[in-house]
């Protein structure tokens, strides 16, 4: 049978931590030339361009580091979130008017920031599908004719993601869930201009349509989360239904994932509570997966402060020498993996794959969010004192606390957001 070509976009991120290039790695089936475009590194990008971009990055990365300081650390990053504030949902209000944040980022646009980009961009008109706001406000503001497509990676998020004059403004939005969807119509966006998609999760997690690898991983967790049948016995006819008859045994031990972000935060969390839990993995009770991305530094970390306890078959580090390495790493451990432990970042959304989330403390506004909607949602469960951590853990899986949050987010999240995504670029 002949293979359907598929309608081309070009697929635009920012290699600005994982959070943009993980929410377009679903998308690179459609993207021209096969290649994702790092609005902040491609080939050939302006000097000064490439400049201003680092600057912006480094900055970023240095405060979220810096915040685990205690009382300074935290006081210089409150001051840049104060800028990335998400303003509260009620009283409902307009929200239309431009932050300081948002004219800044438009005053360097029309300088000139940005301009090379597009006019690559327009040598061959295609739909543009971005995952940061930023480039999208460049082929608006360079007049970039074809359509231009938004990714909304966060449940709620700042004015900054909406252009100047949104009721003027030609930019489409694809959203993860109806609290974007609200919030930018508060912001002025045209309700015509939102796409309720859901957030685009790999199709390697999910399969076809019919979902058949999502819902094999997810019996084979469920037998895992649920040791002593409490969640099953009271819902066997719901799992029955959606997911059929789980296996007697998991086709793998009980996995922990802990997925640390592009800036290396919260690492001291995770090599805490694989030191804590030393003797259940000692004694095959429990695998852990460490998240660490493209950082070497953070190799050097984990084996410096966990690797006395010699316990490497069943604390394995995951790791990408590129970021599409560790993409395609990091979602085949997902397979296996039946509890994430995450600040509440994108990563939020996978809880749509029926992993549920172990909640590390968020930094900055919208990770506060994306708590507060996980929470909403039924999916996840704020992290502990790391102290009781072998007890806190042992009660969520014996009283199938686990396996309700893994059935709650498979239920409650849309899972195609990469599927639908595709049918509207198809369409254009």
């Amino acid at each position: 049978m002949e293979q359907i070509k598929k309608k081309k976009a070009w697929i635009v991120a920012a290699d600005m931590g994982y959070g943009h290039q993980r929410t377009v790695y679903p998308l690179r089936g459609i993207a021209f030339g096969g290649k994702i475009i790092n609005s902040n590194n491609y080939d050939g990008i302006p000097a000064k361009d490439k400049h201003f971009w680092n600057q912006t990055r480094t900055l970023y990365e240095f405060i979220s580091r810096f915040k685990r300081i205690p009382f300074l650390g935290e006081f210089i990053f409150s001051i840049m979130d104060k800028f990335q504030k998400i303003l509260s949902y009620y009283p409902k209000r307009d929200l239309s008017h431009p932050v300081f944040n948002l004219k800044n980022t438009f005053r360097f646009i029309k300088l000139g920031w940005g301009r090379d980009l597009i006019e690559r961009f327009k040598k061959n008109i295609l739909p543009i599908v971005t995952s940061f706001f930023v480039p999208a406000f460049m082929a608006e503001e360079f007049g970039y004719v074809g359509p231009i497509y938004c990714i909304i990676c966060d449940a709620d998020f700042n004015r900054s993601w909406v252009s100047l004059h949104p009721k003027k403004s030609k930019i489409n939005y694809f959203v993860p869930c109806t609290w974007a969807r609200d919030r930018l119509k508060l912001y002025g966006v045209k309700p015509e201009n939102i796409f309720l998609t859901g957030y685009p999760l790999p199709k390697e997690n999910i399969g076809s349509e019919k979902m058949e690898i999502l819902k094999e991983d997810l019996r084979n967790r469920l037998v895992n989360l649920d040791p002593q049948k409490k969640y099953r016995k009271m819902y066997n006819p719901l799992i029955d239904k959606v997911l059929g008859k789980l296996p007697e045994k998991s086709n793998h031990p009980l996995t922990i994932m802990f997925s640390i972000g592009g800036a290396g935060a919260q690492k001291e969390i995770c090599a805490k509570a694989i030191n804590l839990m030393e003797d259940k993995i000692k004694k095959n009770k429990l695998r852990f997966i460490i998240s660490v991305g493209t950082h070497t530094y953070l190799k050097k970390y984990f084996s410096n402060n966990i690797g006395h306890l010699k316990i490497n078959g069943h604390v394995r580090m995951l790791y990408g020498n590129t970021t599409e390495e560790y993409f395609r790493e990091f979602n085949e451990a997902l397979k296996e993996t039946d509890i994430l432990w995450t600040k509440p970042s994108e990563l939020s959304f996978y809880a749509g794959l029926g992993i549920p989330i172990i909640i590390a403390p968020p930094i900055g506004s919208q990770e506060d969010y994306n708590k507060k909607w996980l929470l909403h949602v039924g999916a996840g469960v704020a992290q502990e004192n790391l102290r009781y951590i072998d007890q806190w853990i042992y009660d969520l899986l014996e009283g199938g606390d686990f396996a309700e949050m893994a059935m709650e987010g498979f239920m409650e999240i849309e899972k195609m957001g990469t599927y639908n995504i595709e049918k509207i670029i198809e369409k254009v």
